[in-house]
């Protein structure tokens, strides 16, 4: 490593944490200015649930293509508890979690022997199956969906109005990232890291793969179902319609758009991915366009992002972005060596 690089890293480590708190001011300011909070709300808990995905597909480097699963576990277990059992609205948000990646744990236990598109294929069968059970059984909407959530409370205190979920949903995108940032961080991580380049030299070396794929399998399940359960709580609607297949595909579009095994990448892709939607949503209800315009701009607005990213930032914006900076600092520094030689002499 050269010594210029060196004297980048500092600078790169203090720019993150100034960004960071940065982010997080101006995201907590943000809901007090907008009239409608729902593109908000559904864009921070994408959010939670690309930040859970990039930490399974980037950092992991495995592959999944069902993550609405887990985010329609989160949403069941409150919708059918409340509504169903009457269980305490609190009671289920935290067993929201819990019971995905208590999910994500059971089918992972099979599915996580597979590789590649292959595991990528049995979690959306993970999807699939969740929605055949959503569209038979009564208990959890039988086909017509559950109405009725009854809004969130601690106490005697009713969470009413969207503003008191726009600052839940932060909440849990700054838990997402801390736990992520943790585990990376931590002994565990490099084992996982290891797995991603190679799960051979990593069992090789002591790491014990499967366990290992599994935790980061349910941490990952636990983000989306703590997303789902406060998506369900907000909307306040479940039906099988609510996790469609393509949400899936959005979510790995995001995480490969922000930067797979990056810890603000998913943020950085859910925001982009969602607001160019939203973009081609205002296009689509333009005067004069079919009734079709809206789902067929969505289709082509995936795939544009998809083809472009591969083609032009194919390791995604947040690692680009700093690759980037990295190499500007580093030209500085060598600049400025020869510079105070000269002025010495």
């Amino acid at each position: 490593m050269t010594t210029s690089a060196i004297r980048v890293r500092p600078a790169l480590g203090r720019i993150r944490w100034a960004a960071a708190i940065a982010v997080f001011v101006i995201a907590a300011i943000v809901p007090l200015v907008l009239a409608d909070l729902t593109f908000f709300v559904q864009t921070t808990l994408a959010a939670v649930v690309v930040t859970g995905l990039s930490l399974f597909m980037g950092y992991a480097g495995q592959a999944s293509l069902g993550q609405s699963a887990f985010v329609a576990v989160g949403g069941l277990s409150v919708a059918a508890l409340t509504v169903n059992l009457g269980l305490p609205p609190l009671l289920t948000l935290v067993l929201a979690p819990v019971l995905g990646g208590l999910v994500a744990a059971l089918v992972g236990w099979p599915l996580l022997r597979l590789r590649g598109h292959y595991l990528a294929f049995g979690t959306l069968a993970v999807l699939l199956i969740i929605q055949a059970v959503m569209a038979t059984v009564p208990f959890l909407g039988g086909g017509v969906g559950i109405f009725g959530i009854p809004p969130l409370s601690v106490g005697p205190i009713v969470l009413t109005g969207q503003l008191p979920y726009a600052y839940l949903a932060l909440a849990a995108l700054a838990l997402a990232m801390i736990v992520t940032r943790n585990l990376v961080n931590s002994r565990f991580g490099r084992g996982i890291r290891a797995i991603a380049g190679s799960e051979s030299a990593a069992a090789s070396s002591g790491v014990p793969v499967l366990r290992s794929k599994l935790v980061v399998f349910a941490v990952a399940g636990a983000m989306a179902g703590l997303a789902g359960g406060i998506g369900a709580f907000f909307t306040p609607f479940v039906g099988p319609d609510t996790y469609p297949a393509l949400a899936s595909f959005g979510y790995v579009i995001m995480a490969v758009g922000g930067g797979l095994g990056s810890l603000w990448g998913g943020v950085v892709g859910a925001v982009a991915l969602s607001l160019w939607l939203q973009l081609l949503s205002a296009l689509a209800a333009l005067p004069g366009l079919p009734p079709t315009a809206g789902p067929i701009f969505q289709y082509a607005g995936y795939g544009i992002v998809l083809v472009v990213f591969l083609l032009l930032l194919p390791r995604g914006i947040v690692p680009s972005v700093v690759s980037g900076y990295v190499r500007l600092r580093s030209r500085s520094a060598r600049q400025r060596v020869p510079a105070r030689e000269a002025a010495r002499r």
